[in-house]
């Protein structure tokens, strides 16, 4: 009885190797197959849109879109295959997708906020409203767009600290470097200085740093005078701003401040810093209280 029942069951796991366990094989072949290609392909669109689309920004969301489309696909490859798989193991799968439909209903209910994500993610992809590499403030964190999911989006600080966001929480993005950018100067200056002066010599420090072979090819128009826009408490403020191009615009803010700083102490133009002036008042009637100012004095030189 013992060997008929070993040879019963030899004879019934080769059949189904041969049958079900070899359509098996086939598959997870396939699947491994099939995302080797998705991953070959997706780096062959890259390389071909970076030679074919005429700006950076139009790749930056080529680069965004491929990654989103080859994480789409690679989940209904995962899924197709395992359902195959599962089918060809004996495993009825109509319970189990009804099971699946209830469950993921009852899921859908709890989990609103993994929706809203989702949804929110494929509208900020469809607007392009981010994309791969632009600097962006979004949920009161700004930083380096690293990688942009249907459900997060990764941002990476100035510190190098990486922020997950959730899409679901961003009601409104503040990108910093969509097609260009602008750095702008509030220059403060004593009230006894010529401002007309000053604004000359702003523009001629901007005309110098265009000129520089280090920073021309990032400066995309000359500095834009703004004029006179503040009398603050011990300063007169002058605003202008320069056109960069995306992300540069610190660069050149810092270099222009270093050169900004550098000129005005050759040229004797003083940048105020803060300070109060004292006041004694006078009572109403009579003579103010008298102020007696004591001060060191000088030693004498010792005579020979």
């Amino acid at each position: 009885m013992t060997a008929s029942y070993l040879a019963q069951f030899a004879d019934r796991s080769f059949e189904w190797a041969s049958t079900s366990g070899l359509r098996m094989l086939l598959i997870a072949v396939a699947m491994i197959v099939f995302l080797a290609l998705l991953k070959r392909s997706v780096a062959k669109l890259r390389g071909l849109l970076e030679g074919t689309l005429p700006s950076p920004a139009q790749i930056q969301r080529a680069h965004t879109l491929t990654h989103i489309v080859r994480d789409v696909v690679r989940i209904v490859i995962v899924f197709a295959g395992g359902m195959m798989i599962l089918s060809e193991v004996g495993i009825d799968l109509k319970p189990l997708l009804a099971a699946a439909g209830l469950g993921g209903l009852a899921i859908g209910f709890g989990a609103q906020s993994l929706v809203k994500d989702v949804i929110s993610g494929f509208f900020i992809l469809l607007e392009n409203s981010v994309r791969v590499g632009d600097v962006v403030e979004i949920a009161g964190v700004s930083g380096f767009v690293e990688e942009i999911e249907l459900r997060t989006i990764k941002l990476r600080d100035l510190s190098g600290n990486v922020h997950v966001v959730p899409n679901g929480v961003i009601d409104k993005v503040k990108n910093m470097t969509r097609e260009y950018s602008f750095y702008v100067f509030n220059i403060g200056v004593a009230y006894r200085e010529n401002v007309d002066e000053v604004m000359e010599v702003l523009q001629e420090i901007a005309a110098e740093l265009r000129r520089d072979p280090q920073f021309t090819e990032d400066i995309l128009e000359p500095l834009e005078m703004l004029g006179v826009d503040e009398f603050a408490d011990s300063a007169v403020i002058i605003k202008c701003r320069i056109k960069t191009k995306p992300i540069k615009q610190w660069r050149i803010g810092r270099e222009m401040n270093r050169r900004i700083k550098k000129t005005f102490d050759a040229k004797g133009i003083e940048i105020p810093f803060p300070h109060q002036t004292i006041y004694w008042g006078e009572p109403k009637q009579g003579e103010p209280a008298p102020l007696y100012v004591a001060g060191l004095q000088q030693p004498q030189q010792a005579s020979n």
